[in-house]
């Protein structure tokens, strides 16, 4: 196992006068990750390097004019997700970041919804109801979301999810549904605790038919 710790690092872009939807970026940033994860193109190595080190950490950080124009021209790809973007750059030390994304403002990032999410449907990501999270955090939650879930298919499930654009939902449970889905077996995010949440707490459980019964609970 590789002892070098490394994280990926999500950038999503928050104009002032033109910030995306809460639910948009969450599912923006999921999205992104899958992207990565499904392709990794030539950051195979990075990839590979990152995943080796038995952790999945991400860190999302906001830009916004200049800042956004930088982060474009540095390694990476941007996904568009209706009024979002995010732009996933392949994994870096955590101690070694980009100069022009190391710069970028990491805590604090707040977006809301100002209307009501559309009818999701699967894979749906559930976020806890319990839980107060900072969008910046829940974005990070919900990729982590989206990659156990991406792990716990087979060859077969994930050809499927590429050819529906490897899209997904974001929405928040509630309390009684959420505490189910995570006995159901199901991939649950259980957050190291680096940051806003006590450790161990259930942030996110990722939700498909295929995935019901897939994740064996100690």
């Amino acid at each position: 196992m590789n002892d070098e710790l490394y994280v990926l690092p999500l950038v999503v872009r928050i104009e002032r006068a033109t910030p995306p939807e809460r639910t948009d970026a969450l599912e923006a940033a999921a999205m992104a990750v899958l992207s990565l994860l499904d392709d990794p193109g030539e950051w195979t190595g990075e990839l590979h390097a990152w995943q080796s080190t038995g952790k999945i950490r991400k860190v999302v950080r906001r830009a916004r004019g200049a800042e956004w124009r930088r982060a474009v021209g540095l390694p990476g790809r941007t996904i568009e997700h209706r009024t979002a973007e995010v732009r996933v750059h392949p994994p870096v030390p955590l101690d070694d970041w980009p100069r022009d994304l190391a710069r970028l403002q990491v805590s604090g990032t707040e977006l809301a919804d100002t209307v009501a999410p559309g009818p999701a449907a699967p894979p749906i990501l559930w976020a806890n109801p319990a839980l107060e999270m900072s969008a910046g955090k829940a974005m990070a939650q919900a990729g982590h979301a989206a990659q156990l879930a991406w792990w716990a298919s087979d060859a077969g499930e994930r050809a499927a999810w590429r050819e529906h654009g490897l899209a997904l939902s974001v929405r928040t449970a509630a309390a009684p549904d959420f505490e189910a889905r995570v006995a159901a077996g199901l991939p649950v995010v259980r957050d190291a605790g680096f940051t806003e949440i006590e450790p161990g707490s259930c942030t996110f459980v990722a939700d498909a038919p295929w995935l019901l019964g897939r994740v064996t609970r100690a």
